[in-house]
């Protein structure tokens, strides 16, 4: 299970972090980007000229940043502008329902993008995966979004894929199909668990999935119908924000 390393240095951090926003919720201008990371303005104005002086990112005549070439990159996963502002509140309250970290995740091809996450106060947690790409077939939010989708798109998806691993991805897409819900047990990472749900499709935004996420050892199987009510409740709580964005006046 991986977790931010006792070594990380914080400038790095900001700067990895700093990239993945720009990549992921488009324009961004120096006093959005310190808010976003927590830093000072003259801070964030250093990480910019960085990024930019490094290709990762570049700024435009409205003086705002946006992703430079080196993240310009073929079939990159969609922008998710807005749904991050939506989905931390809420992931907030499922965090402090259940006890753990909690993230969004919106599903690209074959894989599920890590959109926000809100770690719980354990010593021992699931950290910040908050930009990170992983195979929808194994996490838990990503198989429960599999499991929407019919067989002639799960099947164009996985094209290529030889007999057994694409009957392993149907297995775990049906069983998650059947129950409503899906489950991760160390198939990402050794020592840990997540549950997912799936939202209903909201337009404008892809195909979005919630997750709880916890160390191995501390799961068992009678946590799954709380953690999962609070899954569907939270999904649905954030269903009807996604709705208001939609509908409120340009």
């Amino acid at each position: 299970m991986k977790n931010k390393p006792a070594y990380s240095v914080e400038s790095v951090d900001h700067a990895l972090r700093l990239a993945v926003c720009l990549q992921q919720e488009g324009a961004m201008g120096v006093t959005e980007a310190a808010a976003r990371l927590g830093v000072a303005r003259s801070t964030a104005h250093r990480l910019l000229a960085m990024l930019v002086y490094r290709d990762f990112a570049e700024q435009g005549v409205d003086r705002r940043y946006v992703a430079g070439p080196i993240l310009r990159v073929p079939n990159r996963p969609e922008r998710v502008v807005g749904l991050r502002d939506l989905a931390v509140p809420q992931l907030r309250t499922l965090m402090r329902r259940t006890g753990e970290s909690s993230n969004a995740m919106v599903l690209h091809g074959r894989q599920v993008q890590m959109v926000a996450t809100v770690e719980c106060e354990h010593v021992l947690r699931v950290g910040d995966r908050e930009g990170r790409l992983l195979p929808a077939d194994r996490a838990s939010g990503g198989r429960a979004l599999l499991a929407r989708l019919g067989r002639a798109d799960l099947a164009a998806r996985y094209d290529g894929e030889t007999g057994d691993a694409f009957e392993e991805v149907e297995r775990v897409v049906r069983q998650a199909r059947r129950r409503g819900f899906a489950i991760n047990d160390q198939s990402t990472e050794a020592g840990l668990t997540a549950i997912g749900c799936a939202l209903e499709e909201s337009p404008g935004f892809p195909p979005i999935a919630l997750s709880v996420a916890m160390p191995t050892a501390r799961y068992h199987r009678r946590l799954l119908p709380d953690i999962v009510g609070a899954l569907r409740e939270t999904s649905a709580a954030l269903e009807a924000d996604l709705r208001e964005r939609a509908n409120a006046p340009d």
